[in-house]
């Protein structure tokens, strides 16, 4: 997802002063300040450069993690189909914030068993106290424990324990599902992502799943294109059968489609595993997301507001299995590009945005 800066180069008796402001998706540009007395005032250059953060998935072609690094020179991006251009900067996310929202499907049973062990494993090693993690479960309806909470591993086994308590006793007593279901995967997977578009850091969604809706409201290209649109990513761990996947393509059986184009898309996988191995599979996941890697480009001279396609390559690695995050781009501000001071970037040095945007839904 992006992250933009703009820096003005104020007084020109030599004194440098950068002034950017990063909140969550939205970049505020206060004023510029002056310390000269009123008498003797001194003009303002200011010179803005808006650059856009790109989270990009980049695994080997079999979805496992790389074995080598990558020099950000290699990266290059493509927007709605326009030419390609090299990347600004690249880095590895490593120990970057995360917002983290755990979905636990209780149709997804075998999968449940030890759960709260293995979620409570995460930290400290892979979620620190500068991560934020919340903790849904699809049962009877939805339920949430961890709000937006600073995770240890004490708090995240409590957590997990409170929204799987109802389910663990009913099993106990008469084991099945609910009698009447009030919540299902796509329209849980959507409520998810609407809790999380305002919170800050990099913002994921885990679903522990079995892939499969019975009736929600949202369909499921709906939840792909709101978190495209959020910036928001999904990893899923699913016990249904493995979908295979091609350059460009999906391909797909009936069950876990949906699951898979919406992580895929909006820069995730799903990963497929043995409920014994759901500890192994969460550890990895949460791995994966630390070793995302972070582009940074200049918004296009030619942008539009709205969502755009994003394509990412990587020279000499035609074998590798890259899925960046969605993105949306706002305009640039309107009062600050008409402020005759203001010194605009040269599009030379910007991406060309092409004419081929992503298909709406809604």
């Amino acid at each position: 997802m992006k992250r933009m800066c703009r820096k003005g180069l104020l007084e020109q008796g030599g004194r440098l002063l950068v002034a950017a402001l990063l909140a969550g998706l939205a970049v505020t540009v206060s004023p510029a300040q002056e310390d000269t007395p009123a008498e003797e005032p001194v003009p303002t250059l200011h010179v803005y450069t808006d650059l856009v953060q790109l989270p990009t998935l980049v695994l080997q072609g079999n979805q496992q993690p790389l074995r080598r690094s990558i020099n950000e020179k290699q990266f290059s991006i493509s927007i709605d189909q326009g030419p390609w251009f090299r990347v600004t900067h690249a880095r590895l996310q490593g120990e970057d914030p995360i917002s983290l929202s755990i979905l636990l499907d209780t149709d997804a049973k075998d999968m449940m068993t030890g759960l709260s062990g293995s979620i409570a494993a995460l930290a400290p090693s892979l979620l620190s106290a500068k991560d934020r993690v919340s903790i849904y479960a699809m049962d009877c309806g939805l339920i949430r424990s961890l709000s937006n909470a600073a995770p240890d591993s004490h708090g995240l086994l409590i957590g997990v324990n409170a929204v799987l308590q109802a389910w663990t006793a009913r099993g106990k007593k008469s084991p099945g599902s609910c009698k009447q279901r009030t919540v299902n995967l796509w329209d849980a997977l959507g409520y998810v992502a609407k809790q999380m578009a305002p919170l800050p850091g990099r913002r994921v969604v885990l679903a522990v799943t079995d892939g499969r809706d019975h009736g929600s409201t949202w369909k499921w290209d709906e939840v792909r294109e709101y978190v495209q649109f959020e910036g928001l990513t999904v990893f899923a761990i699913s016990n249904v059968p493995a979908i295979v996947t091609g350059p460009g393509r999906i391909f797909h059986t009936n069950d876990g489609y949906g699951l898979q184009v919406i992580c895929q898309l909006s820069g995730g996988i799903v990963r497929q595993t043995y409920p014994s191995m759901t500890q192994a599979a969460l550890q990895q996941l949460l791995t994966i997301v630390r070793q995302r890697y972070i582009l940074e480009f200049p918004r296009p001279a030619n942008s539009t507001i709205g969502v755009h396609g994003m394509r990412v390559k990587v020279a000499k690695g035609e074998d590798l299995f890259i899925r960046p995050s969605g993105i949306s781009m706002p305009l640039p501000d309107a009062t600050v590009l008409k402020d005759p001071t203001t010194v605009r970037s040269d599009p030379a040095l910007t991406p060309e945005q092409g004419d081929r945007h992503p298909r709406k839904t809604r």
